[in-house]
Parts: C-alpha cells; sequence; structure tokens
C-alpha cells in the first residue's frame, strides 16, 4: 500500500467515495452510484469520473471483472485519517495539537462520552511516559 501522506489531499466528495470503498472494502462504480445518488442523489457519471481520477491519483486500483471494474482503495482508512489530522494541524493550527483540542472543547463539538474518551486516552499516554 502506498503511504497516505505521499497522496494528494482528498476533496469533500472524494472522501464520500472513499468511505463507502473501505467500509465495502471494494465497490464497482454503479455500487458506488446507487449508494451515493440515494444520499445527494449524485449522477453515474460524477461517481465514474471520481473515482478515476481517485485511480490516477493512487487512492484506488481497479481488478476487472465481467461487466467493468472493481475498485479497491490502496490505503487504508486509520492511516489516510492520521495524515489528514496531522496535515490540518499543521496547516491550521501550526503544528498545535493542543489548538485543535481546545478548539473542539470551546466549540461544543465535543460529546460528554467523547470528552471521557479523550481523557481516558490522555491518562493511559501519560500513564506510558
Amino acid at each position: 500500500m502506498n503511504g497516505a501522506n505521499k497522496l494528494p489531499t482528498l476533496s469533500e466528495t472524494q472522501w464520500e467515495i472513499m468511505n463507502l470503498i473501505w467500509d465495502r472494502e471494494s465497490s464497482t462504480v454503479s455500487e458506488a452510484w446507487h449508494v451515493l445518488k440515494e444520499r445527494r442523489g449524485v449522477s453515474r457519471n460524477t461517481v465514474q469520473t471520481q473515482m478515476v481520477r481517485l485511480e490516477e491519483k493512487g487512492w484506488l486500483t481497479h481488478q476487472e471483472e465481467e461487466g467493468g471494474f472493481r475498485y479497491l482503495p490502496t490505503v487504508g482508512r486509520e492511516e489516510t485519517q492520521e495524515s489528514s489530522v496531522r496535515r490540518f494541524v499543521k496547516m491550521v493550527f501550526d503544528g498545535s495539537t493542543e489548538g485543535l483540542l481546545l478548539t473542539l472543547l470551546n466549540g461544543g463539538q465535543l460529546s460528554k462520552s467523547e470528552a471521557a474518551q479523550i481523557r481516558s486516552l490522555l491518562d493511559s499516554q501519560r500513564k506510558k511516559k
């Protein structure tokens, strides 16, 4: 698999397609289109164009099957999320994860259970060090 940090960033639509493919482990254009048209009425041609672009950029690969291609991810979701968050924190918060967390906490974006989970993770990290 290619490293996510070596690949171009994903657009919102490309994230949506990649999440769909990660959930299913693979997808044809038709399968992806049927899901996405229910969500927001996207055209089949748009889905096909995006999947071809994702392959050109290195995010997807394909296998030939009867009647077309089955697309598979070249990078895992977790690796991609980690790489994307690192890029985001570097660009938006000048590398400060504290700035990101403070923004989430002060903006009310975290539920009580999410905040408790973060506290638990921080405590666990502190104990490891």
